[in-house]
C-alpha cells in the first residue's frame, strides 16, 4: 500500500465525526488509502482510455495500449504509434485523436501540468478541460489522483452516485439536493468521502 496524502488521517477523523456512514466505511476499509501515481500523462491517457466503456473492457484496453508503447506510456511513445495501432487497442476514432493531441502538446509543452500546482480546483479543471476528449469528469479524476486535491466531488461519476444510493437508502439516482448536501457536510474532504463510497461497490480500489 502506498503512503496515503498528506490529510488522509486527519480527514478521516474528520468525516467520521461528521457521519455514520462514512465512519463505518473507514472503519471497514481502514486497511486501505488512496494510491498516487505523479504522472500526469500517464493518468490523462487512462481516463480518455476508460471514457464511456466498462470497467472490465477498459482495463482491457489500456493493457493494449501499454503494451503498444513498450510497456512504458510516456509521450514520445504515444507519438511514434500509428493510428491504426491505436484503434487496434480497441480505442474509438476519438479517443486515437484526444491521445494524439495530448502527446503532441506534452511535447511542444503547449500544455504545462506543473501550472496546475498553483491553480484553484475549477481553474484546474477548466484548464484540464481544453485538452481534447478531457471534459469535467477526466478533469476531477486527474486532479483527485494525480494531484490528490482533498475536496474533489465528482457528480457526474455514476458510481459515486450508485455508492450514495446504497449506503443512504436513496433511490437511483439519489436527489440533488441530497448530493449537494452531502458535499457540504464532507467539505473540505469530498475526495475522500468520494473515495470510501466508491471503495464500498468494488472490490478493489480505484486508481488512475
Amino acid at each position: 500500500m502506498s503512503k496515503p496524502p498528506q490529510y488522509w488521517n486527519k480527514s478521516k477523523k474528520f468525516l467520521s465525526k461528521k457521519d455514520k456512514v462514512m465512519r463505518s466505511l473507514i472503519k471497514k476499509y481502514s486497511d486501505t488509502n488512496l494510491t498516487t501515481r505523479k504522472d500526469v500523462f500517464f493518468s490523462i491517457c487512462k481516463s480518455i482510455v476508460g471514457q464511456q466503456i466498462s470497467v472490465a473492457a477498459a482495463g482491457s484496453a489500456f493493457l493494449k495500449f501499454k503494451k503498444a508503447c513498450g510497456g512504458k506510456i510516456t509521450p514520445k511513445a504515444v507519438k511514434n504509434l500509428s493510428i491504426l495501432k491505436l484503434k487496434r487497442c480497441g480505442l474509438s476514432r476519438q479517443k486515437v485523436i484526444g491521445i494524439k493531441d495530448l502527446s503532441k502538446k506534452f511535447l511542444d509543452k503547449t500544455f504545462n501540468p506543473n501550472l496546475i500546482k498553483k491553480m484553484e480546483d475549477e481553474e484546474s479543471i477548466i484548464y484540464l478541460s481544453s485538452l481534447r476528449q478531457v471534459g469535467r469528469w477526466s478533469a476531477e479524476m486527474i486532479l483527485l489522483f494525480t494531484f490528490n486535491r482533498p475536496n474533489i466531488w465528482p457528480v457526474q461519476d455514476i458510481g459515486l452516485l450508485r455508492a450514495i444510493s446504497n449506503n443512504y437508502k436513496k433511490k437511483y439516482l439519489p436527489p440533488k439536493q441530497f448530493v449537494n448536501d452531502l458535499r457540504k457536510k464532507f467539505s473540505p474532504y469530498c475526495s475522500v468521502a468520494t473515495w470510501y463510497l466508491w471503495r464500498s461497490i468494488d472490490n478493489e480500489p480505484i486508481q488512475y
